[in-house]
């Protein structure tokens, strides 16, 4: 007898591309990985209408959905819509309270608005922009993955991480963290599985270890 397949849907980070998900190896006889790259917001598009846009693309029933940072609050939001085998974040948080003061500021003083995203076209500024500073080996390393550079997008998408407003965690959802995430740090985030050694790019680095993990989490009923 064929055992049927697992189907997973991936959700990249903030302007990323498909490429993003190129380490995560997981055993194809067993799973059928499908990924959903970023659409671009109707005009003041609100987070839960986008989120059934995205949500009627997954047309695969019972599977599993993995967002990683800002797709990771978009799959929780998408999640409401869908009747789910997991619920899988990596390098995200699970509402407001795992965000750090720096983002949870910029929301109450409304300082995102003044993000510069109409001068957004370089791959080094989106990197900035999407993993926060870092030395240039590693923004230079997370160029070839940022390839939504819509201003729309950006703008959007800046504005809805920085005032999402869940206050309680969904305990459905299992979060996988770096604890050397510099733009959600660890000390912030409850009921995760740990990467050490993780930043928040660990895709790129880290994906054996994250592959790994996402094995062991959907192993487990």
């Amino acid at each position: 007898m064929v055992q049927e397949k697992v189907h997973i849907y991936l959700v990249p980070g903030m302007a990323a591309g498909k490429e993003i998900f190129r380490n995560i190896a997981l055993p194809l006889e067993k799973y059928e990985i499908h990924i959903l790259e970023w659409l671009i917001p109707n005009k003041s598009e609100t987070l839960s209408n986008y989120a059934v846009r995205m949500a009627a693309r997954i047309t695969e029933p019972n599977a599993v959905l993995i967002g990683v940072s800002f797709g990771g609050v978009v799959v929780q939001e998408m999640s409401a819509f869908l009747e789910l085998k997991k619920l899988i974040i990596v390098s995200s948080v699970k509402s407001r309270r795992e965000m750090p003061r720096r983002l949870r500021y910029l929301n109450r003083t409304r300082m995102y608005k003044l993000a510069p995203t109409r001068f957004v076209l370089s791959a080094k500024d989106l990197s900035k922009l999407a993993v926060g500073p870092r030395s240039e080996k590693r923004l230079k390393l997370y160029d070839q993955y940022l390839h939504v550079r819509d201003k729309r997008y950006l703008d959007w998408a800046i504005k809805n991480m920085v005032s999402w407003n869940r206050v309680e965690a969904d305990p459905k959802v299992h979060h996988i963290h770096g604890n050397k995430d510099g733009v959600f740090p660890i000390r912030y985030i409850t009921n995760c599985t740990v990467i050490e050694g993780g930043t928040h790019i660990m895709l790129l680095n880290k994906g054996k270890e994250i592959s790994e993990k996402l094995l062991e989490i959907m192993a487990n009923n």
